[in-house]
C-alpha cells in the first residue's frame, strides 16, 4: 500500500523531487540512512522589521527542515543576520541610533515572529559581524588566487576570472562588456549585475562607519561577501541544500557559488530551492504603495497565528501568492474546520469497534502526506488530501463507528504530520 501511494520510498530508502534553480528541473534529492544535512537559509537583512511576505520565505524553509526531519534525517540549518550594509548604516543615521543598537532591535523582533509563528529557531543564527574572520580569510584567499582585486582602497570580484560565473541564473556571459565597471555600493538596480565586478570589502573613508582593522585592511565587509563568511563559519565549505527568496536567486546566489568556489576550488552546494513573492491585493508589497502588512497587523484583527501561519503555506512555495482579506478568511476556515473535525475524531467515546473501511482508511493518511511532500514541497496538496481522509473519518466517528483505540491511531498520526505544519494542535 505504502510503496503504491509513494513511489518516492525505493528499497525504504526515502527520495525527495524538488525543483532545483540549480539544474532548471526537478531534481531527485536523497541523501544516505543517517545523513546529517547542511542547509543554508538566507536570513533578514535586519536595519529593518520583515513583513509577512518575508515570512513566507522562511515559513517554506522551516517546513522543509521540519520535512526532512520527519523522514529522518538531522538538520544542520544556518541563518544568518545581516547586520552590516549601506542600507543599515543610512537607516541608523536616519534614526539618530548606533547601526549595533539598530540591528539587535530587529533581531529581537524577528526572533519574537518566529516564536509567534511556529518557525523553528535555526542551529545557528550568525551575525555578519560574527563572521568577520572568515570574511577575510576568504578575501585574502581570493586576492591571493587573482579573483580578487585592490581599486582605491576597496577590493571587487572580477567575475570573469571565474568559470560559470552566472549559472544558477543562467547568465550567457559572452555579453559580459569589455568595459570595466565596478559596482561600489552594496544594492544596486537589479539588472546592472551582469555588467560588471561587485565589492567585496569596503575602505574605510567615513570614521562614523563601523570599521575593522584587518589585514586587508581598515574597512568593513561589503553584502556579497557575508553571506560566504558565515557559511564558512559553521558549515565549512560545501552545504547540501541553499535556500532563499526569489530575489536571491537574480544575483546574491550567483555571487556565494562564485566566491565559495572561488575560495575553495570545490562544488558549493548541488541544490537551491527559491520562494516566491508574496503580493497584497496584486500589488508586490512596498512603502510607497502603502500596503506592507505585517504579521502584529493580523493578530490585531483577531487572526490566531496558527491561521497566519497555514495562511502562508498554504500554496506552493515556487508560485506567487497573493494576499486579500477574503482569501485569509476563506483559507482560516478551512483550518479551522480540519481542526473542529480532529478534535471530534480523537475523542473518546468508549467504542470498542470499528467500521472494517476505518483502519483502511488510516493507513492511507501518513503515505499521502508523504507522496505529495516528497513531491516538491506540495504543502496544500498534501493538507487537501490528508483533509479529505479526515472528513470520511469523522462521518465514521459521528456513526460511533471508530473505536478508541483507532482514535489513538489517528492522534498520532496527525500530531506527527502536525509537526511538519504546525496549524493543528497547541503549540
Amino acid at each position: 500500500m505504502e510503496n503504491e501511494l509513494n513511489p518516492l520510498i525505493i528499497n525504504n530508502k526515502k527520495r525527495f523531487k524538488f525543483y532545483n534553480s540549480l539544474s532548471k528541473k526537478i531534481d531527485t534529492l536523497e541523501f544516505k540512512e543517517n545523513t546529517e544535512v547542511k542547509m543554508f537559509t538566507c536570513g533578514p537583512s535586519i536595519y529593518r522589521k520583515p513583513h509577512i511576505g518575508n515570512y513566507r520565505t522562511f515559513l517554506f524553509e522551516d517546513i522543509l527542515q521540519r520535512y526532512l526531519e520527519y523522514s529522518g534525517y538531522k538538520v544542520k540549518r544556518l541563518m544568518n543576520f545581516t547586520d552590516i550594509e549601506d542600507k543599515a548604516i543610512e537607516e541608523a543615521k536616519l534614526k539618530g541610533i548606533t547601526v549595533k543598537e539598530l540591528t539587535q532591535e530587529i533581531a529581537k523582533l524577528f526572533l519574537e515572529d518566529l516564536k509567534l509563528l511556529s518557525i523553528k529557531v535555526p542551529t545557528f543564527i550568525v551575525r555578519s559581524t560574527e563572521a568577520i574572520d572568515e570574511i577575510i580569510c576568504i578575501i585574502s584567499k581570493l586576492l591571493e588566487k587573482g579573483y580578487a582585486y585592490y581599486y582605491k582602497g576597496d577590493i571587487y570580484f572580477d567575475p570573469t576570472k571565474f568559470k560559470g560565473f552566472g549559472k544558477l541564473y543562467g547568465l550567457d556571459m559572452t555579453k559580459w562588456p569589455k568595459k570595466k565597471i565596478r559596482f561600489k555600493r552594496d544594492n544596486y538596480s537589479y539588472n546592472m549585475w551582469n555588467l560588471g565586478d561587485f565589492i567585496l570589502w569596503h575602505s574605510c573613508k567615513d570614521e562614523n562607519y563601523p570599521c575593522w582593522d584587518t589585514p586587508i585592511g581598515r574597512g568593513w565587509p561589503a553584502w556579497n561577501a557575508q553571506d560566504p563568511g558565515i557559511i564558512l563559519h559553521s558549515l565549512g565549505t560545501k552545504v547540501d541544500i541553499c535556500c532563499g527568496g526569489i530575489d536571491n536567486r537574480l544575483m546574491h546566489h550567483d555571487y556565494n557559488i562564485a566566491i565559495m568556489e572561488s575560495y575553495s576550488g570545490e562544488d558549493f552546494c548541488p541544490f537551491w530551492m527559491h520562494g516566491h513573492h508574496l503580493f497584497v491585493n496584486g500589488k508586490k508589497m512596498s512603502k510607497r504603495k502603502k500596503n506592507i502588512l505585517y504579521v502584529e497587523d493580523l493578530i490585531e484583527k483577531g487572526y490566531s497565528t496558527k491561521e497566519i501561519r497555514f495562511f502562508l503555506i498554504y500554496s506552493h512555495y515556487s508560485e506567487k501568492m497573493n494576499f486579500t482579506y477574503h482569501k485569509f478568511e476563506r483559507v482560516s476556515k478551512k483550518l479551522n474546520m480540519f481542526s473542529k473535525m480532529i478534535n471530534n475524531i480523537i475523542s473518546k467515546k468508549n467504542i470498542e469497534y470499528s467500521s472494517p473501511e476505518v483502519p483502511k482508511l488510516i493507513e492511507t493518511i501518513s503515505p499521502v502526506f508523504e507522496k505529495n511532500m516528497g513531491n516538491d514541497l506540495n504543502v496544500k496538496k498534501a493538507f487537501d488530501d490528508v483533509f479529505e481522509i479526515i472528513k470520511k473519518l469523522n462521518s465514521f466517528k459521528m456513526e460511533g463507528k471508530i473505536s478508541d483505540k483507532d482514535s489513538g491511531k489517528i492522534n498520532d498520526i496527525i500530531h506527527r504530520i502536525d509537526d511538519v505544519l504546525k496549524v493543528t494542535f497547541t503549540n
